[in-house]
């Protein structure tokens, strides 16, 4: 193959005439802050993905993993358990809150947190465990509850890569104390930007309609220290027409998985858990050796996309330095690599990737 091959992008956002025309008509009408697009968004997304539960539109997903630990009253004293494997704004969230990322180790088949591992973090400080649904895989929420109720603890998830991901049947981010969902571009559904907070407390609802207002409900009446975390009813508009793709969407991610599970060879392809219903944001394979050298092959050699996600443990990064012995989460950082699988892929494409991987993959790159 040579390099003129049109490149197959790792990710591609899904923005359409239907996107468009949604955002024109908030345009036209002139009401561009937080408006009745953005309650309809909140009512349809906790309708389609976390029935159950109420919704609060932040205007990103790192704002919601924020203001959800906010609106807990998770704060300087505390400890949070959290994987390492992760992108860093799981554990950013809860150092600007002031409390302390406890680092834990994953399942491997799964990327996501291991309960053995967040039952051993336990200490006296423990005030809560933020599991993270990996790539779209759920965590084990039957063990984390557990573990939750027979200490204390809150659960706060981090779904932001796994629009309706099933645990035991149960929607993610529909039981828990709250959870966060992204809306970044490249995620399973879009708003152009923004994020969601779940949660089926009244009370902690409240607060978070509170926070991501400057602290006020009613105009000027600020109740508490607040932030300025809203969604625009142009983000909101977006999301609203992405929500009634998404399930058709995720059907497809799910196809293009198995169809790569199937048939490539050479390389580890994911486990999903029998209990969970997998929604595929990413398609991750293991490449034991030299991953690096074999995804700038796929580059240059046959014109695919891929990614590292993550390449470096959040507790080495230079914002948190931790020295930790964590060697799942060591071992998947340096074998990692997530080829395309959203749904607009054709079959000749999705032929594409899986001739370059396993002609790579024999080829002992």
């Amino acid at each position: 193959m040579t390099t003129t091959l049109e490149l197959i992008p790792a990710a591609k956002p899904l923005i359409g005439l239907e996107e468009r025309r949604a955002v024109d008509a908030v345009l036209e009408g002139g009401g561009l802050a937080q408006g009745p697009e953005v309650a309809a968004f909140e009512r349809e997304f906790g309708d389609v993905l976390v029935a159950g539960a109420s919704v609060t539109a932040v205007n990103s997903g790192t704002a919601a993993l924020h203001l959800a630990l906010v609106a807990l009253g998770i704060g300087p004293g505390d400890e949070v358990i959290v994987p390492s494997f992760t992108f860093a704004a799981t554990a950013n969230a809860v150092r600007l809150v002031g409390a302390e990322p406890v680092f834990v180790d994953i399942d491997p088949l799964t990327y996501c947190v291991d309960p053995v591992a967040v039952r051993a973090a336990v200490t006296p400080a423990t005030r809560a465990v933020m599991p993270v649904h990996l790539y779209g895989h759920p965590a084990d929420m039957t063990a984390i509850a557990r573990i939750a109720e027979e200490h204390d603890l809150l659960v706060v998830e981090d779904a932001a890569q796994a629009h309706g991901a099933r645990w035991a049947g149960t929607r993610v981010g529909s039981s828990s104390d709250a959870a966060a969902f992204s809306l970044y571009p490249t995620k399973n559904m879009t708003a152009g930007e923004g994020g969601m907070v779940s949660t089926r407390d009244a009370a902690v609802d409240r607060m978070l309609r509170l926070l991501r207002n400057q602290g006020m409900e009613q105009r000027y009446a600020n109740e508490v220290i607040g932030f300025n975390a809203r969604m625009t009813d142009i983000h909101a508009a977006i999301g609203r027409v992405q929500l009634r793709k998404v399930l058709g969407w995720t059907a497809q991610r799910q196809a293009n998985a198995a169809y790569f599970s199937r048939e490539l060879d050479g390389v580890v392809t994911p486990t999903t858990d029998p209990r969970a219903e997998h929604v595929f944001h990413q398609y991750v394979v293991r490449v034991p050796s030299d991953r690096d050298g074999f995804a700038a092959a796929l580059r240059s050699e046959f014109g695919i996309g891929s990614g590292v996600y993550y390449p470096t443990p959040v507790h080495r990064l230079p914002s948190f330095g931790h020295d930790l012995d964590l060697p799942e989460t060591e071992r998947a950082a340096s074998e990692v690599l997530a080829l395309p699988v959203y749904p607009t892929l054709t079959l000749s494409q999705l032929d594409r990737v899986v001739e370059a991987v396993n002609t790579l993959a024999g080829a002992g790159r």
